[in-house]
């Protein structure tokens, strides 16, 4: 899920959807409006999912999307090799994640471990 904002609402440490891909802000550099033309602001963002860095440049009062991002917990349920199967704790839901090798030495079957949700994707968040 996403709801629109505007550019100018738009704040540091918040999320914000580029190429339909959740990201989190890192900075917001904004100019003063010119002779002809409205005031833009540069957002400098990093994928909550993929990791890339990404940069827009678009007018303050533009229309932009925030995605819905939830934390929550769930069960480990079984690891094979570099995936993990897990249960939320709350639905019951089934669903398994990869799993980095940092992250398997933390992990053990029976054990709840955070994970976030947006847009449709999952990821570990330890």
């Amino acid at each position: 899920m996403k709801e629109q904002t505007e550019v100018g609402k738009l704040k540091e440490g918040r999320y914000v959807v580029i190429d339909d891909e959740p990201c989190k802000i890192l900075s917001i550099a904004t100019s003063k409006p010119g002779k002809h033309g409205a005031a833009k602001s540069r957002i400098d963002v990093v994928g909550i999912f993929d990791g890339v860095k990404r940069s827009i440049v678009q007018p303050v009062s533009a229309k932009t999307y925030v995605p819905m991002v939830e934390r929550k917990s769930a069960q480990v349920i079984s690891i094979t090799c570099n995936v993990v199967q897990l249960m939320d704790v709350k639905d019951f839901e089934m669903f398994e994640l990869p799993i980095s090798d940092e992250q398997l030495a933390k992990t053990e079957p029976g054990k709840e471990v955070p994970y976030i949700q947006a847009l449709g994707k999952k990821k570990l968040a330890f």
